[in-house]
């Protein structure tokens, strides 16, 4: 059943990132939830449409026993569905909730750790940092549009160097993960953000170039750049399927 989410407060926690509190009583689905990736799938209703859209975001701090959880919201001015609601949402303003869903949470074995993503990835990177150990080795690279929309981030290891890129100094994503200085022993990689950059960029480098093995890499795109939702769901099916019609695909379908 979906989970009744209601607004309590909001708060910006950079120009282009907004903070939305909510409250429930019954977060029971969140119980067990330890994934730093958690997600739900809001339900956001439309104005003259029997159905609402569908959009998907990363569930923060989720206390069961209190019924509190956040979301951040990317906000750019007037696009899209869930930004424009956030940037209006009042306290007693409501929403459905499916999920959470989720894959990833750090591995405290792993030598060190890479986190790297664009804004929509913030919200994941956020809380694997509050769950690393105070000891723990992370090194996260993050773009944003400029200086001003860099978060704090201040919840994280002593060890975690983090590097902030700026859109507006044409910084880019996939340059800087490579020009990282790898670090001895086993990393564990979480890299999400925009597909083309993370797909196409990134993932070669970490699963090919560096000869990761799977299973220490959560990696995906969130968005894709001029895509709506439901065309970048589209597209990642698309991508999934030419995976599995090509050389790799076949190959494992042999064994």
């Amino acid at each position: 059943m979906p989970t009744h989410l209601t607004v309590t407060s909001t708060e910006d926690v950079t120009p282009g990132l907004r903070r939305v509190w909510f409250r429930s009583d019954d977060l029971s689905a969140f119980a067990g939830s330890e994934h730093t990736d958690r997600y739900v799938k809001l339900m956001f209703p439309v104005a003259d449409q029997d159905r609402p859209v569908v959009r998907t975001y990363t569930a923060l701090f989720p206390n069961v026993a209190a019924g509190t959880l956040a979301i951040d919201f990317v906000v750019h001015g007037d696009q899209g569905t869930a930004g424009p609601w956030a940037a209006r949402a009042q306290p007693g303003d409501t929403l459905l909730a499916n999920g959470p869903g989720g894959a990833y949470s750090p591995d405290p074995a792993a030598d060190w750790h890479l986190l790297a993503g664009d804004e929509s990835a913030l919200p994941a990177i956020t809380a694997a940092l509050a769950v690393l150990s105070p000891t723990a080795v992370a090194r996260v690279v993050v773009l944003v549009d400029d200086a001003a929309h860099e978060p704090a981030l201040d919840d994280r290891p002593d060890d975690a160097k983090v590097v902030f890129l700026h859109r507006e100094s044409g910084d880019d994503l996939v340059e800087a993960v490579r020009a990282l200085d790898w670090l001895p022993g086993r990393v564990q990689a979480f890299v999400h953000g925009e597909a083309q950059a993370v797909m196409h960029g990134i993932r070669p480098y970490l699963l090919k170039e560096r000869g990761l093995p799977r299973a220490d890499v959560s990696i995906s795109g969130y968005w894709r750049q001029g895509r709506t939702e439901e065309g970048f769901r589209e597209w990642k099916s698309d991508l999934a399927k030419a995976e599995e019609a090509g050389p790799v695909g076949r190959l494992l379908r042999r064994r």
